[in-house]
């Protein structure tokens, strides 16, 4: 793979860190865990980077098969809750652990594809450099390999939430997210945030850039995640994010005359 220079020349890979960390929130996948992994360092050879699996109190063989990875793979780095928190609690946990100056986020049951995200970080890069920041760069799957149920109500639920929320995201149930720590460090955390990422950041004072990301069919087992996540993520939510909105100004700092 042929690697932009500027990757390599951000300030942060040069400080012992790795430049972007990848966290991959899983509950109860462990046959998806090796290839996904593999997959990972494929895509992003010749990038500093690390890889964070959080495990959210899988009740199969995750943990075992986790360990056995990072025994020969220092790059991984496993986080174990005790009993499930959901995706957005497992997000959160692995970007706190990260060390990475940049953030993927992945879903872990494999449909996502690690090789768009050098693309991703590469258009995170120019959209900084255009401007506002904070920027997220959000997956928009454009040929989803899902039932045809889960994919009529993904699309009502991203036309509900673009009309109240006006976040301009086609996608934004897409797992395949890429970020600045340090920004999603600054944004008000709670359950399902995930999902709002967009009107989060737009709320921030930054932007949203939407990229169009493989998706592939789940290789083994069924979601754990998702389902029962949209049936709870409803008005309530909804209306909490849009009382967020309203109630933030970001503030304009003036330069010293």
């Amino acid at each position: 793979m042929n690697i932009d220079p500027k990757f390599q020349t951000q300030p942060e890979s040069q400080m012992g860190k790795p430049l972007i960390s990848v966290v991959v929130p899983v509950h109860t996948e462990a046959p998806n865990i090796p290839p996904l992994i593999d997959a990972i360092g494929i895509a992003l050879e010749g990038i500093e980077h690390e890889i964070i699996y959080v495990d959210d109190g899988s009740s199969d063989d995750t943990p075992s098969v986790l360990a056995g990875i990072a025994a020969r793979l220092p790059t991984l780095i496993r986080v174990r809750h005790r009993q499930s928190c959901g995706q957005s609690g497992a997000v959160i946990t692995g970007v706190k652990t990260a060390r990475g100056a940049f953030i993927a986020t992945l879903d872990g049951d494999g449909q996502n594809d690690p090789a768009d995200i050098p693309a991703m970080l590469e258009a995170a890069l120019r959209a900084e450099a255009a401007g506002p920041v904070p920027v997220l760069i959000a997956g928009h799957r454009t040929t989803r390999k899902d039932s045809d149920a889960k994919r009529w109500g993904s699309r009502i639920a991203n036309a509900v939430r673009g009309y109240l929320l006006k976040d301009g995201t086609p996608d934004t149930g897409c797992g395949l997210k890429l970020f600045r720590r340090a920004a999603f460090l600054e944004l008000p955390h709670f359950d399902h945030i995930h999902r709002f990422l967009p009107a989060l950041f737009i709320r921030a004072g930054g932007h949203v850039v939407s990229v169009p990301v493989r998706h592939h069919q789940r290789a083994h087992g069924a979601s754990h995640y998702g389902t029962w996540d949209r049936l709870k993520v409803g008005i309530v939510d909804l209306l909490g994010v849009a009382w967020l909105q309203r109630r933030w100004k970001q503030p304009q700092i003036e330069p010293h005359s």
